[in-house]
Formats: C-alpha cells, sequence, structure tokens
C-alpha cells in the first residue's frame, strides 16, 4: 500500500508505524479492515493526498466525504491483499463508521441509527469463513425448498431491524428493545439452521439468557465472537454475573457501543495512557 499510494500520489515520507489494538485478531470482528483503513488514512495524509483535518485546540477530527471515499478505496485494496475477495463491507464500516446495509454487493448506510450498548463476547474459537460459506452452499444446493425460505426469513428479519432501528432516534422507546431481542433470537435460530452456529455459541446464549440477555453469533460463525443487547435499563447486577459465567465457560467479554464514528484523526491529548505509554516505548 505504501508504494502503491507513494507511485500514485508522490513518495510517502520515512515514517515509523506503530499499530495498537484492543481487537483480537482472527475472531470476525474485522480487525484487518480496522488496521487497513488506519494504515491507509495515515499514509494518504503523510503524503498530502489527503488534508490534515486537525485544528489547533481540537482533540478529534475526521475528513471531508470525498477523502473518506479515498480512503475507504485504498483501505479495500488492502483488505483484497489480505483476503483475496473480500465484500468490502468491514472497511465501509471502519471508514465510516455507524451501521450499512449489505446486499447482493450493494453498500448503503443507514441514517440515524442510536448507539447500541452490546455485551461482545469471543468464544476463542477458531474458524474458517471459507469452509463455513461452502458448507451453506452445500446445504442449499442439497435442499433448495428448504434453505431458500431460512435464507428469505434472514433477509426479511435484517429489514425489520433496519426499520426498528432507524425508527429509534426519533422516538426512543422502551417498547423497541423486545422487539430487538425476538429479532436476536430468531436470527441465532436461524443461522444454526443454516450449519453457521457451534456448541460455544450455544453455550453463550444459554449463559446470557440465564440473565434475561438476548445473544447471536456475529460474523461468520462457527465460533468466533456473539453478541449480546443491552438495554439502557439492564441491572449492572445481571451483567456482571453473565459476564462471570461467560468467562467460566473460558471467553472473554467486553462491554462496548455499535454504531460508533469510523476512522479518526486524533491529537495526542486524545489518546488513552496506555497507547501514549506504547508510543513513548517505540
Amino acid at each position: 500500500m505504501c508504494l502503491a499510494i507513494s507511485a500514485k500520489y508522490g513518495d510517502v515520507p520515512s515514517v515509523d508505524i506503530l499499530v495498537w489494538s484492543e481487537l483480537p485478531t482472527g475472531a470476525g470482528l474485522g480487525s484487518s479492515a480496522a488496521y487497513a483503513v488506519c494504515l491507509a488514512a495515515a499514509l494518504l495524509t503523510a503524503c498530502g493526498a489527503i488534508s490534515c483535518p486537525l485544528k489547533e485546540g481540537e482533540s478529534t477530527a475526521r475528513w471531508t466525504e470525498e477523502e473518506l471515499a479515498l480512503i475507504n478505496s485504498w483501505a479495500f485494496q488492502g483488505e483484497r491483499v489480505i483476503h483475496g475477495n473480500p465484500s468490502g463491507v468491514d472497511n465501509a464500516v471502519a471508514t465510516w463508521g455507524g451501521a450499512l446495509r449489505y446486499q447482493s454487493g450493494r453498500i448503503t448506510p443507514l441514517k440515524r441509527v442510536p448507539t447500541l450498548r452490546i455485551l461482545l463476547t469471543n468464544t476463542k474459537v477458531p474458524r474458517s469463513t471459507k469452509v463455513l460459506v461452502a458448507g451453506v452452499k452445500e446445504k442449499i444446493l442439497k435442499f433448495p425448498a428448504i434453505m431458500n425460505p431460512v435464507l428469505d426469513s434472514i433477509d426479511a428479519i435484517s429489514q425489520e431491524c433496519q426499520s426498528v432501528l432507524e425508527a429509534m432516534p426519533a422516538n426512543p422507546s422502551p417498547e423497541y428493545y423486545p422487539v430487538l431481542e425476538e429479532l436476536f433470537d430468531i436470527n441465532q435460530h436461524h443461522l444454526n439452521t443454516i450449519g453457521v452456529g457451534h456448541p460455544s455459541l450455544d453455550r453463550l446464549c444459554q449463559a446470557t439468557a440465564s440473565h434475561g440477555l438476548h445473544s447471536k453469533l456475529t460474523g461468520a460463525g462457527g465460533g468466533g465472537c456473539g453478541i449480546t443487547l443491552l438495554r439502557p435499563d439492564t441491572s449492572p447486577l445481571a451483567m456482571e454475573a453473565a459476564k462471570q459465567d461467560l468467562c467460566a465457560c473460558g471467553f472473554e467479554c467486553w462491554e462496548t457501543n455499535i454504531g460508533g464514528p469510523g476512522v479518526t484523526l486524533h491529537s495526542s491529548s486524545s489518546l488513552k495512557p496506555e497507547v501514549l505509554h506504547a508510543l513513548s516505548e517505540s
């Protein structure tokens, strides 16, 4: 990427690149896309292909839509080096943030999506996206009359979820959360049906359900990670008890949000102490 950007926009100056991340690799969380987007933004800024948007006194800043599109296009090339034939979803989310709809190769950003609290759990079970996709295709070819309606139902769940998410900012009613929880449950059952579930993910769902929480797999499935929806009124005691049960299964979990901002330029004063420490050690 460095050589290609230098060839197109002029030499990238001699730089040291330090990567610091909280994202586990190989867990289906888009760590490679996050890396590719940050690297593309840094190299394009360093050689002057895009502006340095951070003004004096600001802690963070973002690039223009046109510049973000350029960052995304180069990040996608980085993803191609890593994955061969990626969908482009992960780098698009890492670039623009928020949420998007992906259908038949078309990516559509969702507008006015609320920030949702989730518990993100890594089962630490390795899986191969390629193998899982091949297994789903085999089932579709073997049982088309059974599998195609299941896939149509998964699509309908996605559309219903989109409608709920886009309605929430204008009317932040707690009534939306039971709907999302039910959609989580139905979706997880369908994903098991098409063959991308795993006993570890079943344990995850059972552990959180025992505390009144609803979970589903995220990413390719077959292990990897799951997400648990947290209502605004979720009891801290219930969440801590769920975390303890998940850790007892050998899993690792974090409380985080869906719908955050995309790639951002930070001043040194806005960085976490552990990042500043890593920079000072380099």
